[in-house]
């Protein structure tokens, strides 16, 4: 199957050249970077986010695979939804599903469900790719749609992907946005709440906070797989590499969306 770029156009530039020329000014060479398990990152447009998660990727060493778990905004598709064949398209390029790692999550998980829907007008997964290729020329991908809340199904999944990926060189990408639409002082502080949780690998931390503050941060269940499962990788701490709102685009502070970008080492 053909995933055809969703959102080009509108989150980022459609044009190739001009899809090129913005992620390159986005991401930038860095001498030393990190070894991490996972990385969490934002997902809006660029001109809001794009900073965010072009400088924790290019803060950390981009594998040749690459298992993306994201929100389901659309709530179309199964609860755990893994798409386990074909391609992504974007302007830079075709990404390859990585078919034999999807096929042995499917296998190591009875919760996660073979499913392409709920990735077809799904936003948050997308957006990250032609940052990714602009660091990597050839990477392959499992991507994974979390949309309905199940304590149990998520630890099994992150349970899932931890085993599949040990021993191997890979990276656990986690897309998820923070506070959205609260002034930029409150969301700060609820947004700060939760990256304390992260850079402690207290995932079930990050989920009280989430409740208790009433944080509307609309990725907690991929970051939650991602803690989880960085931690039975063998991750000992998380990094917060960048923190801005979309007031710093607009230049309204009074309503904005939070964007966190974190890597797990």
């Amino acid at each position: 199957m053909l995933r055809e770029p969703a959102f080009a156009g509108m989150f980022y530039e459609k044009d190739p050249a001009a899809l090129r020329k913005q992620v390159e000014a986005l991401v930038f060479k860095k001498d030393e970077k990190l070894d991490a398990v996972a990385v969490i990152v934002p997902h809006a447009g660029y001109v809001y986010s794009g900073k965010v998660a072009a400088e924790v990727f290019s803060s950390v060493k981009i594998p040749p695979l690459i298992i993306l778990l994201g929100p389901n905004h659309t709530g179309d598709g199964a609860p755990v939804s893994v798409m386990s064949e074909g391609v992504w398209r974007t302007p830079l390029g075709d990404v390859k599903i990585n078919e034999p790692i999807a096929a042995e999550i499917l296998k190591k998980s009875a919760c996660c469900q073979k499913d392409s829907r709920a990735h077809l007008r799904e936003h948050s997964l997308e957006v990250q790719l032609p940052l990714l290729q602009a660091l990597r020329k050839n990477f392959t991908i499992v991507p994974i749609a979390l949309g309905e809340y199940n304590s149990a199904n998520l630890r099994e999944t992150a349970a899932a992907i931890a085993s599949v990926l040990k021993g191997r060189d890979a990276l656990i990408v986690a897309s998820t946005d923070l506070t959205h639409y609260e002034d930029a002082a409150q969301a700060r502080k609820k947004d700060m709440a939760v990256l304390e949780a992260i850079e402690a690998l207290d995932a079930d931390r990050m989920v009280r906070e989430v409740a208790e503050k009433e944080i509307s941060m609309c990725g907690w269940m991929p970051s939650f797989v991602a803690i989880k499962a960085a931690k039975q990788l063998g991750a000992k701490k998380g990094v917060v590499i960048r923190y801005a709102n979309s007031g710093e685009a607009s230049g309204d502070f009074s309503s904005v969306v939070g964007y966190g970008g974190a890597a797990i080492i």
